[in-house]
């Protein structure tokens, strides 16, 4: 009976061993690809541009964070070839964030 207690004891902490290496191995790669984001979004934008998707993700971090993939989408597909200024990212905020308002009808009885 002991050793069944002692067998389950050190069957549960290499379970737990192995949860905290599989959420530590998750954690550092989720650091890396903010990295790699960070660094693409950097030579990317413009320091105007920069500041205005900073202050969206403060607002929207959602719609933020989508915004920073579909420009990093663009970049990586070839279709953004140069730097983007501030005008250009308002064009993209513009219709990005109008592509995803929702419309709300009232209607009385």
């Amino acid at each position: 009976m002991p050793d069944d207690a002692e067998a389950i004891r050190k069957k549960k902490l290499e379970e737990l061993q192995q949860k905290a290496a599989t959420d530590e191995q998750a954690r550092q790669q989720k650091i890396e690809f903010e990295l790699q984001k960070q660094q693409i979004l950097r030579a990317l934008l413009s320091s105007e541009a920069r500041e205005r998707l900073t202050r969206v993700k403060l607002a929207r971090k959602e719609e933020g964070e989508q915004i920073e993939l579909l420009l990093i989408q663009l970049y990586q597909s070839g279709k953004i070839t140069k730097q983007v200024d501030d005008s250009m990212l308002k064009q993209i905020l513009e219709r990005a964030l109008l592509s995803n308002k929702k419309e709300f009808k009232i209607r009385r009885i």
